[in-house]
C-alpha cells in the first residue's frame, strides 16, 4: 500500500492555503490554515463511489461571512462553524463570565447572553502557522496559533498546536496541545458537520447513531447545563443502541415532559453526553454513526470526557454549500469531543483549568468505513 500524500495550494487571495491529505482508499481530506477548517472529506460508499460527507463552503469569502454570524450575536441555539477548530473555549460559557483565581473574567457574548466557541472572534477566524510531515502510514498537518493575553477576555498567553493526521486505515486524527503563561481555561474541539449519505443529500434524521454514554447534562432555556448528570435510560437521549437521529426529535408521549422540553429548547439535540470513560484519558470509542443507504460508517474515539451531539438544528436553508445545495434543518450532525459546556462555572464537572506548569492535551480519531472495509 502506498503511503498517504499531503500537498498544499493557495486558496483565495488573502494568504490562506488549502492542504490536501489523501490515502490509497480514496479518502481525501482538505484543510484550511484559516480557522483549521476541514473544508472537505471525500470517502467512497459501499459501491466504491466517492462522495463528499461533510458540510462546507466553496470560497473563503463564505467562511468569513457565515462561519461566524454575519450580523451581531447569534440567537440561542444558533451555530454554524462548518469544519472549524473552535476555542479558546469550545461550547458555551454562561453569560460569558467565569471565576478563576479569585477574579472574574468576561468573554463577549455571541450566543444570546452566552459566549459560544471562544466569543465573537475565536480560533475559527485566525490564520494558523502550518507545517507538514509524512510517515509511511500517515501524513500530518500541524497548525500553531499564539493567542495573546486577554484576547476575548481570557487570561494568559495561550500557545496552541493542533495536529490533523490521515492514516492508511481511514482515520482522521485531531490532536490538541496547549500551554499558557498564566492560569486560564481551555476547551478545544473541531466542529465538522457530517452527512454520511453525502453533502447536500437532505436531512440526516434517518442515519443511525450510537453514543457510549449512560448519562447526559440537561440544559436550561439558554442551553447552559443545569449541573445535573441525568441518566439517559427512558429518555430520548438514550443512544446506547443504534438509533435513528430523528426518531425522537419531535418528542413523543412515551417520554416525560421534561425530556421532551429538552429537545424543544434546541429544536433537536444540542447537548453534552457524559462518556463512559473507564480509564481516562485513554483513547476509547465515544460514538458510531451509520448511513444505511450508502453503507458509510463513522466511528469516533477520544480521550475527552464529553461529547456534544448537535443535530444541525439551526440550519435554515439560507446557506448554500460546497456542492451548490442549500442546507436545510438537520442537513448535518456534529460530534464534538470536548470538556463539558460551562465547566468554568460548574465545580462538579471535570475541570477545564490550565496552569502555566501544565500542558493541555486531547486526542480524537474520526474513522470512516463502508461495507467494503
Amino acid at each position: 500500500m502506498a503511503r498517504p500524500t499531503i500537498s498544499v495550494a493557495p486558496w483565495g487571495t488573502k494568504g490562506v492555503n488549502l492542504y490536501t491529505l489523501a490515502n490509497d482508499n480514496q479518502m481525501v481530506v482538505r484543510i484550511l490554515d484559516y480557522g483549521g477548517v476541514i473544508q472537505s472529506v471525500s470517502f467512497p460508499d459501499a459501491k466504491g463511489r466517492p462522495g463528499e460527507v461533510t458540510l462546507g463552503f466553496s470560497t473563503l469569502a463564505d467562511y468569513e461571512a457565515y462561519n461566524p454570524a454575519p450580523h451581531g450575536a447569534r440567537p440561542i441555539g444558533a451555530g454554524i462553524y462548518f469544519g472549524a477548530l473552535v476555542g479558546r473555549y469550545a461550547n458555551r460559557i454562561a453569560a460569558g463570565s467565569f471565576p478563576l483565581g479569585g477574579r472574574r473574567y468576561q468573554v463577549p457574548a455571541n450566543n444570546g447572553p452566552n459566549a459560544l466557541h471562544g466569543g465573537p472572534t475565536g480560533f475559527d477566524q485566525k490564520i494558523w502557522s502550518a507545517a507538514t510531515s509524512s510517515e509511511p502510514r500517515s501524513v500530518s498537518l500541524e497548525l500553531t496559533y499564539l493567542s495573546p493575553e486577554a484576547e476575548m477576555g481570557f487570561p494568559g498567553t495561550l500557545t496552541t498546536v493542533a495536529t490533523y493526521t490521515l492514516d492508511t486505515d481511514n482515520g482522521l486524527g485531531f490532536s490538541f496541545a496547549a500551554t499558557t503563561t498564566a492560569p486560564t481555561v481551555v476547551n478545544l474541539t473541531n466542529h465538522t458537520y457530517w452527512n454520511l449519505a453525502g453533502e447536500g443529500s437532505g436531512a440526516v434524521l434517518g442515519q443511525l447513531l450510537q453514543i457510549e454514554a449512560d448519562s447526559f447534562t440537561p440544559v436550561d432555556a439558554a442551553l447552559i447545563p443545569t449541573g445535573e448528570i441525568r441518566p439517559v435510560a427512558g429518555t430520548p437521549f438514550d443512544f446506547r443502541r443504534p438509533t435513528p437521529i430523528g426518531e425522537n426529535i419531535n418528542g413523543g408521549p412515551q417520554f416525560a415532559a421534561a425530556d421532551n422540553e429538552q429537545l424543544a429548547r434546541g429544536q433537536g439535540y444540542d447537548h453534552n453526553w457524559v462518556l463512559n470513560q473507564t480509564n481516562p484519558p485513554s483513547l476509547l470509542l465515544a460514538a458510531r454513526a451509520l448511513d444505511p443507504s450508502s453503507g458509510r460508517e463513522l466511528s469516533v474515539y477520544t480521550t475527552q470526557p464529553g461529547l456534544q451531539f448537535y443535530s444541525g438544528n439551526s440550519l435554515t436553508g439560507n446557506l448554500v454549500g460546497s456542492g451548490g445545495h442549500a442546507y436545510g434543518q438537520y442537513s448535518g450532525f456534529a460530534l464534538e469531543t470536548q470538556h463539558f459546556p460551562d465547566s468554568p462555572n460548574q465545580p462538579t464537572f471535570p475541570s477545564s483549568e490550565l496552569g502555566p506548569d501544565e500542558t493541555f492535551q486531547q486526542s480524537s480519531v474520526y474513522r470512516l468505513s463502508n461495507a467494503r472495509g
